[in-house]
């Protein structure tokens, strides 16, 4: 549904080149809830709003359901009248509401409407439904300053879907909101992309958003992709930065000759007592030093860090039966050669 090739955004001022973007690579699906993540400055803002022509890309391109957004940049009435059409199918929720003070809430929902050239009939009826559709069909004569922020949030979302859009983006649509209600407008976007069959791509900075709603997530870091990929695949992928920042484990080692390995659950293994198991079948002192477990997209996933008596190569057989299990597993970073040489062996035995 979003596609963008080579990426790059180069802002220029007094002399100074600033490099937002560079060279990035995006495939959002159809239907799914796409989270990019990464700290202030890392380029999700500019990446979200090039994706549907609000910033020009200095290079590469853009594709939404097929159109390539960026072939229709060009200057004249047609190219312009043409990007505004195109714009038209994807709507657009920002951190700050940006609702006019002076409308009223059904007023801000019709206000797109009336730029799609709706009569005031029909306006009125589409904008009702859309209030209700979102909770609100009570607030439809109440102005922005008597409503909540959760409530602002909502009547945003319920104007960036004023023109039935096939994509929803969202920049750091909660981070301006309490966490009970993130969790109700992340639900509520959740119920939208179900019903609607919608396709979201959100900007976020907090792991709890990424958590609780996507079913995809890129990573970003000084302009640049560094992990993308389903949720379920990262937390799969050795080494993932993704995965360990979504479950930080935490723990050191308590002494010498000691095996430490970070341990990731998913699926059905999540729910049997594989660790237990372990130390019983091989009759070992297993202690844990850190432990995760939540439920993403729908599944409960979790990472443990244990920490195993002796030496990796006193531990090849009990690590293997971790890997028998369905587990995901991987030698916990450490300082000296020998133990990352261990991971570097665990890591070839993998392939």
């Amino acid at each position: 549904m979003i596609t963008t090739t080579g990426l790059t955004k180069v802002y220029r001022s007094r002399g100074r080149e600033v490099t937002a973007l560079d060279g990035v690579d995006l495939h959002v699906r159809e239907g799914e809830v796409y989270g990019v993540i990464g700290q202030s400055g890392a380029g999700k803002s500019t990446l979200i709003r090039c994706v549907n022509l609000l910033e020009r890309p200095t290079s590469g391109t853009v594709t939404v359901a097929g159109q390539d957004l960026t072939a229709l940049a060009g200057r004249g009435p047609r190219a312009g009248a043409a990007l505004r059409q195109a714009r038209s199918r994807i709507g657009m929720v920002f951190q700050h509401f940006n609702l006019l003070s002076s409308r009223t809430v059904q007023g801000n929902v019709e206000l797109p409407l009336e730029i799609l050239g709706l009569s005031g009939k029909e306006r009125s009826r589409k904008a009702l439904e859309l209030l209700d559709l979102v909770g609100l069909a009570d607030k439809a004569k109440a102005y922005p300053g008597q409503l909540s922020g959760g409530q602002k949030q909502r009547v945003g979302i319920a104007r960036a879907l004023a023109g039935d859009p096939k994509v929803l983006l969202s920049d750091e649509s909660t981070s301006a909101l309490d966490p009970e209600t993130t969790r109700s407008i992340l639900q509520l976007l959740r119920d939208l992309n179900q019903q609607l069959g919608l396709t979201v791509l959100l900007i976020t900075h907090e792991m709890d958003v990424v958590k609780t709603i996507c079913d995809s997530a890129a990573l970003m870091k000084g302009g640049r992709v560094l992990e993308s990929g389903t949720v379920a695949e990262l937390l799969a992928t050795p080494g993932s930065e993704l995965a360990t920042e979504l479950f930080p484990v935490g723990g050191e080692p308590s002494g010498p000759d000691r095996t430490v390995v970070d341990v990731t659950f998913h699926g059905d293994a999540a729910t049997q007592p594989v660790i237990s198991q372990l130390s019983r079948t091989y009759n070992i002192d297993i202690s844990i030093l850190g432990a995760a477990m939540d439920t993403v997209a729908g599944r409960q996933v979790g990472r443990m860090r244990i920490e195993l008596p002796g030496r990796f190569e006193e531990n090849v057989v009990p690590i293997g039966f971790l890997r028998e299990q369905g587990l995901q597993v991987e030698v916990a970073p450490v300082h000296d050669d020998a133990a990352a040489a261990a991971d570097a062996l665990l890591k070839e035995g993998a392939k």
